[in-house]
């Protein structure tokens, strides 16, 4: 960073040149007051960004969490989409007067998927919407579009959404919202809830989602924080279970397979046997674009700008640096599997780990066991957000594109 040199009489102090530069509008401030602030604290900002292709920022407030992350930090979390998708993804989250902090469009109506082409027709858009006050957000929300919540949820109210949103993995959806000539689909989440599970890996049901490309539509700083530890984390897990040399496609699918281990719908003909291959192979280049520089800055990781093959240190110290540093919530489960001693010698205990032959299995099976249960809570749920109707119909439209993808993607003789 440029800086600035300010000489006193013993020392010499470095003054970054947006520090400087702000000190001297202060002083030219204090010369010239500005007009007193407006005392109504609704009023609104006298300008708004909109960042293009980069998403917008989310509202700005008096103390916003971490706001001065450097510019360029986490931008291989802003994948590009065409002029025509971000215009209809930003004006269907501008139509929401409830707040949201944080949002993001993912799934194959933002990204192509290999045997599930984007219906030309019109695909179901997949978001998720991040709020600090989840009872306030629907109760706005529920005023503004009462025809997204079911008639059930109506009636009992936003109290009583916010408390099945609670259970499980923490997440609300409404589904087959028409709006801009569109059918959308989005959960509802806290931000707090977010973070946790990109940190910790509490449910692997958000940080999973998000393991995979989709477009920021909001930003927020504490949660591109948050996401990069959470790509990080997948980069870590998947180098574990993956040999000393091996391409770019076997790390992403090993990365986008984390969030399905153990998902109950993939034994339902509702999803793809294939889905990750089917990801990976039309999202190679978004997939590359996420984690590339995350990967290469690792230790022990060898992975050339134009190579498509990596190369890792695979002996048991290497591994052991990766192995700590996994989110929480898998190195517990992973720790269960083998009793011992940390006060003795603890690196010889995360060495002793790191050297098992079994140590891919037991994080595979590990990854599964975490997505399980608030899994099948989530699906379970559905049932009571949209009520049974519509899970009928959600169900059945995702058979019918699974079965349609099937055919289109089997080769004719």
């Amino acid at each position: 960073m440029l800086s600035a040199v300010i000489r006193a009489p013993r020392r010499r102090i470095l003054i970054p040149l947006r520090s400087l530069s702000s000190e001297t509008t202060t002083s030219a401030d204090t010369q010239n007051p500005p007009p007193p602030p407006s005392k109504h604290p609704t009023a609104k900002p006298r300008t708004s960004t909109r960042l293009s292709p980069a998403p917008r920022p989310a509202v700005a407030h008096r103390r916003q969490a971490l706001p001065n992350l450097p510019a360029t930090f986490g931008r291989n979390q802003l994948l590009p989409v065409s002029n025509t998708t971000r215009a209809l993804l930003e004006s269907i989250v501008a139509d929401f007067e409830a707040p949201i902090r944080y949002a993001f469009a993912y799934g194959s109506g933002v990204f192509e998927q290999d045997g599930y082409p984007i219906d030309k027709n019109g695909p179901m858009l997949d978001f998720m919407f991040a709020v600090t006050h989840p009872a306030h957000f629907h109760s706005i929300n529920m005023t503004q579009h009462p025809s997204h919540y079911a008639l059930h949820a109506r009636t009992l109210g936003s109290s009583f959404v916010t408390k099945v949103q609670e259970i499980g993995p923490g997440v609300w959806f409404n589904a087959f919202v028409q709006t801009k000539g569109t059918t959308i689909k989005y959960g509802v989440t806290t931000v707090d809830n977010l973070c946790s599970d990109l940190l910790n890996w509490n449910s692997l049901y958000l940080a999973g989602r998000m393991h995979k490309p989709l477009r920021i539509i909001k930003d927020d700083a504490r949660v591109r924080l948050t996401q990069q530890v959470n790509l990080t984390s997948a980069v870590r897990a998947a180098l574990l279970v993956l040999p000393a040399e091996f391409s770019e496609t076997q790390l992403f699918e090993t990365i986008a397979g984390i969030s399905y281990g153990g998902d109950p719908r993939m034994l339902l003909p509702a999803e793809n046997r294939g889905k990750v291959g089917n990801i990976v192979r039309k999202q190679g280049p978004q997939f590359r674009e996420l984690y590339h520089r995350l990967a290469g800055g690792l230790p022990g990781v060898y992975w050339p700008a134009h190579a498509e093959t990596i190369q890792q240190d695979t002996s048991a110290l290497a591994r052991a640096a990766h192995l700590k540093k996994l989110p929480s919530g898998l190195l517990t489960r992973v720790r269960a599997q083998y009793p011992g001693e940390l006060a003795g010698d603890e690196s010889a205990y995360w060495q002793h780990i790191a050297g098992d032959d079994k140590l891919p299995s037991v994080l595979r099976r590990e990854m599964s066991g975490i997505v399980r249960g608030p899994a099948t809570v989530q699906t379970l749920k559905g049932i009571v957000s949209g009520g049974i109707s519509t899970s009928i119909r959600y169900g059945s439209e995702k058979v019918g594109k699974w079965w349609k993808g099937t055919k289109e993607s089997t080769p004719t003789s």
